[in-house]
């Protein structure tokens, strides 16, 4: 039985579902995987990912598709960072399988929250460890807990895809060069919330974030990679700071596919005013063409097309959201039909 909600009006938050998955790690080792319907996490208050950031997450979406199948799109890449996360906080490993097998099962037991093909919403799915060691040195944890809950969503652009004003600030860094930028630990987005919200205040729905060197070289766009499209390529930044996105990824193997060199180097941010195109792109929004780049320490404007959506990174998106939805042929495998009884 599908639930009983609003699917048109649901926007980027969290709705309460039925279950969540759990995995725990004490003394060494795995647990068996848990099914509950407590929201809550019981934990002591000299925890070390309350502390010292022991703390890491990942995002997925669950998509029903034209067909009335549901699929996960591309779990196993979200599993393997979610690995290399915990690696670089020194926080227990779970296996590719262990991770793939908790958000099946979240979906599965979820399953009437998946909203209807026709609302163009989805299931989240969000992955978390916790390093739950009691104690007060900063050290590893020895202990911690996974937990894979879900929402439903709403589409990001509720009335379609169009482009944003961004702003460059060269005042704050997301990550240093060598810090945990290329990992999706909560620090990182701990570090962006003060410039994000002096953004948005000015009127910019996203911050172009520069290197924390030289800053001039764009890393990130908010929470999302960033591409450009410029003579026949796909350029997307390259650097140990930035969190390889899987939506990126996965657009780099669209834009070869459809006959774009995929280009991956650093990126001055003076380029932008000879790029035809650019956007940021991840799991929310899958893309978000940039119409308009303010820096805010310069000064200096980039003009794109604020009114309609580049050829390139409108034909990115369409293929993005066909193979999510079942729409066309899934020819690089990356969705997972995860079987329900509704």
């Amino acid at each position: 039985m599908t639930a009983n909600l609003d699917w048109k009006s649901l926007g980027f938050d969290y709705t309460k579902t039925d279950f969540n998955v759990r995995y725990t790690y004490t003394d060494g080792k795995w647990g068996e995987m848990e099914v509950t319907s407590d929201e809550y996490v019981p934990m002591h208050m000299s925890a070390s990912c309350l502390h010292y950031g022991c703390e890491l997450f990942e995002g997925l979406k669950a998509f029903r598709g034209v067909d009335g199948k549901i699929r996960l799109f591309r779990p196993e890449e979200n599993a393997k960072r979610f690995i290399s996360s915990a690696r670089r906080l020194c926080l227990p490993e779970p296996t590719v399988e262990m991770f793939v097998k908790a958000c099946e099962e979240c979906v599965k037991r979820n399953a009437r929250f998946v909203p209807p093909y026709e609302s163009g919403a989805s299931l989240y799915l969000r992955p978390v460890m916790f390093g739950t060691s009691v104690g007060l040195g900063v050290r590893p944890s020895k202990d911690a807990l996974i937990v894979v809950y879900c929402s439903p969503v709403g589409p990001y652009f509720k009335s379609g895809i169009k482009p944003i004003r961004v702003a460059a600030d060269r005042s704050q860094d997301r990550s240093a060069q060598h810090g945990t930028g290329d990992v999706k630990v909560g620090g990182n987005y701990a570090s962006s919330l003060l410039c994000g919200e002096m953004a948005h205040k000015n009127g910019f729905a996203n911050v172009l974030f520069l290197d924390s060197v030289e800053r001039r070289f764009i890393e990130e766009c908010g929470a999302a990679n960033f591409f450009a499209i410029k003579d026949g390529q796909y350029i997307t930044p390259k650097s140990p700071s930035i969190l390889p996105s899987i939506t990126n990824k996965s657009l780099r193997q669209i834009a070869q596919d459809l006959g774009l060199e995929v280009v991956e180097r650093p990126i001055d941010i003076e380029e932008l005013s000879t790029f035809e195109e650019c956007g940021a792109c991840g799991t929310a929004a899958v893309i978000s063409p940039i119409g308009f780049v303010h820096d805010m320490q310069t000064g200096k404007d980039y003009q794109f097309d604020m009114e309609n959506v580049g050829e390139w990174s409108m034909k990115l998106y369409n293929t993005l959201r066909d193979i999510q939805y079942g729409r066309c042929e899934d020819k690089h495998g990356w969705n997972l039909v995860v079987e329900v009884e509704e």
